[in-house]
């Protein structure tokens, strides 16, 4: 019973103790208090809204973000993968360069894309490619093809002076500039696009789409080439004035030497080309290319590629363009040949060409020279009155061509080949020429009394003198000498106006000749250029002349030529005695009649001065026994020029510029001859034409010419 008890005590206590812990747990349960709902005001329920906006735009804007990171990936892996072997980026013209050589074989002229050759990074000099990183972009070397603090810079400045956020500054790497210069892959197809220069404006393009692309397409350029090569390909591609493209071409076209020789300054000068190639031409403007060169020289020791001494030693000694460059010898002479070459091999080429040229640089500035010399101390200051010369060899090759006052251009227009005048008294000897090689001399005579024809469709017509005087009976020679108006009718007549007419066609004039008899008073139009390669007919013993400045045409390395000169000396016009008398005609002008002014004081000259209607135009044309020279003055609106006849300002020019051909040159006589005057000279008239026209009888004349029957 003690051990029932003791264990039944034991086993009530077990159940005790589970009772208890059991009632123990629920009553403490019961104790807790439950929790109560959280009562939010108007302010909890403001930032529980903000933080799910926040948690929101949050998830959005990484996920968001994400893609756009992998689309961009994406893109710049394919731009990347599509992009050629860097020796195929480096030179990227959709056109050739032509290079004009003059008559020694200097280089004087450049046309279409110049093309230097190809430089690095490691070929270039130093200064050159630190000018060009501090100048565009001096963070080339850290960045990965783009620049946020340079672009948000450029947005800024934009903002602050009053234009759009894309216009103006651009805050483009040089990476950027690459993609641009490259047209973010998209090569030239003429069948495309209108031209070329629509091309190069739509690559050059600012939109804000063009600006994501081309920042995509410089993170491929970054992605594949180096930064050394993406400099290489910028250095070569970059155009910079003056048709050239490369800093190779740039730095031969303006200092005649290599890419790799330029010093600070000269570096300076061609990477200041880079923010508006054409504004900071040397050649446009040399001063203000140097100001902005002193600019980068200072960028350049700012930022520690210069020293303190090297900066200043470069703004001492600013950068000077070469000789040839400085010259810019024949700008319209080069126009010219580029105009009279195959298009395909001048103006449209795809090839560089190499054209040797009949110019003479110490003829042209003798040419440039004289013209200047006589507008500066003869021509009233502000006059628009316009000039032009020519002067060439007698077998029509051209040693130098001024189409203007303003003789450093290119591209525009050339008085001396594309505007055709009225020549005037210029036009007089061809109409002796025709007289002298029917047979006639200097002393046969006609009559310098009043004149009237009656001209069909138009009425009476009465030539005067120019100083409206009549001399009576005077010599052909007189008559020319003296530049009489009616006996040039009269002997014109005579002759017949057909012959005159293909007399002068045969000589190169090959612009349409005047019908009616004002033909002998030169109311035809002709150009300078045909004016004196008619008159070098004459010098050469009277054979035509084609006027000529290309010598040989070859592409570059190679030494056979594609095609040779293009001109020279013709078919006979006239008997070479009746040129030679005509000469001797000619030379008498120079000497005893209207053109004394042109005379040179030690050689004989010869040449012929005219002055249209209204002195609208005024020419000299003339020749020694070297160089036949042209000149023409006038407006280009046909103003008429006041106090200026050919014998006045045209025959000055003609003396100072044939003054400077010949210094240094031995005198040689005229090939000219003086006829002994005949018995009985006969005239050179028929008198029945002084009160109606003349009616040509060739058959008549033929028949005199032959039986030596005179008039």
């Amino acid at each position: 019973m003690a051990d029932r008890r003791h264990g039944g005590s034991g086993s009530r206590k077990k159940a005790d103790g589970k009772s208890g812990s059991k009632r123990t747990a629920k009553t403490s349960r019961r104790k807790t208090p439950a929790k109560r709902p959280v009562r939010r005001g108007p302010i909890g329920y403001l930032r529980a809204f903000l933080a799910w906006i926040i948690r929101l735009v949050w998830g959005m804007t990484w996920r968001l973000s994400l893609v756009i990171l992998l689309i961009i990936g994406i893109a710049v892996a394919y731009n990347a993968s599509q992009l050629p072997p860097l020796e195929a980026q480096l030179d990227g013209r959709a056109r050739g360069s032509v290079t004009m050589l003059d008559n020694e074989g200097q280089v004087f002229a450049w046309r279409g894309d110049q093309f230097g050759g190809v430089v690095t990074t490691d070929t270039v000099s130093p200064h050159l490619r630190n000018a060009i990183v501090a100048t565009e972009d001096k963070r080339f070397y850290r960045h990965f093809g783009i620049s946020p603090r340079g672009i948000a810079s450029a947005i800024r400045i934009n903002l602050r002076e009053g234009r759009g956020p894309l216009s103006g500054h651009g805050g483009s790497t040089i990476t950027q500039q690459t993609a641009k210069l490259l047209c973010l892959g998209d090569p030239y197809d003429p069948d495309l696009w209108e031209s070329e220069a629509a091309y190069e404006a739509d690559c050059r393009e600012t939109t804000l789409w063009r600006k994501i692309r081309e920042a995509i397409y410089a993170m491929g350029l970054e992605a594949t080439y180096t930064k050394d090569e993406i400099l290489t390909i910028y250095m070569n591609r970059a155009f910079l004035g003056a048709g050239a493209r490369g800093f190779e071409a740039a730095s031969q076209r303006y200092f005649g030497k290599s890419a790799a020789d330029v010093n600070a300054a000269e570096a300076a000068m061609l990477a200041g080309l880079l923010v508006a190639p054409t504004r900071y031409a040397p050649t446009a403007d040399l001063a203000r290319s140097q100001n902005r060169a002193a600019v980068i020289v200072a960028l350049m020791e700012e930022q520690g590629y210069l020293s303190e001494q090297e900066a200043r030693t470069a703004l001492e000694n600013p950068a000077e363009l070469s000789e040839a460059a400085e010259a810019e010898a024949g700008g319209y002479f080069a126009d010219w040949v580029m105009s009279s070459g195959p298009e395909f091999l001048t103006r449209k080429t795809t090839e560089d060409v190499v054209i040797r040229t009949t110019l003479d640089q110490r003829i042209q500035r003798a040419a440039e020279e004289g013209m200047k010399s006589v507008f500066e101390t003869k021509v009233k200051e502000g006059s628009k009155a316009q000039a032009a010369v020519v002067v060439m060899s007698a077998d029509g090759a051209v040693r130098a061509m001024v189409g203007g006052r303003r003789t450093q251009v290119s591209g525009v227009f050339n008085r001396a080949t594309q505007a055709r005048r009225q020549t005037g008294s210029a036009f007089k000897p061809f109409v002796y020429a025709t007289a002298l090689e029917l047979g006639y001399h200097w002393y046969d005579t006609v009559e310098d009394t009043p004149l009237t024809i009656d001209i069909p469709g138009s009425g009476p017509w009465s030539p005067e003198n120019y100083d409206r005087r009549f001399r009576g009976t005077v010599t052909l020679g007189q008559a020319l000498q003296h530049s009489l108006n009616i006996p040039a009718v009269k002997v014109a007549q005579n002759v017949g106006l057909d012959r005159v007419r293909r007399i002068a066609s045969d000589f190169g004039i090959e612009s349409d000749l005047a019908e009616g008899p004002a033909l002998a008073l030169g109311a035809s139009e002709s150009t300078l250029i045909e004016m004196t390669g008619a008159y070098a007919g004459i010098l050469n013993g009277g054979s035509s002349v084609i006027p000529y400045g290309l010598v040989e045409l070859r592409l570059q390395g190679q030494s056979e030529p594609l095609m040779d000169a293009t001109g020279g000396i013709g078919e006979r016009v006239i008997r070479e005695s009746a040129a030679r008398e005509l000469i001797w005609m000619m030379h008498n002008v120079v000497t005893q009649g209207t053109g004394g002014r042109a005379g040179l004081p030690d050689r004989q000259a010869a040449g012929k001065t005219g002055t249209t209607s209204a002195a609208r135009d005024a020419w000299f044309v003339g020749f020694t026994a070297d160089y036949v020279a042209g000149v023409w003055m006038g407006y280009d609106d046909n103003t008429p020029l006041t106090g200026v006849t050919g014998s006045g300002l045209p025959a000055e020019i003609w003396h100072e510029v044939m003054a400077r051909v010949h210094e240094g040159l031995p005198p040689r006589d005229l090939p000219m001859a003086r006829p002994e005057p005949e018995p009985e000279p006969r005239v050179a008239e028929d008198n029945r034409q002084r009160t109606q026209p003349a009616r040509p009888d060739p058959i008549g004349q033929l028949l005199r010419n032959i039986f030596g029957i005179r008039n």
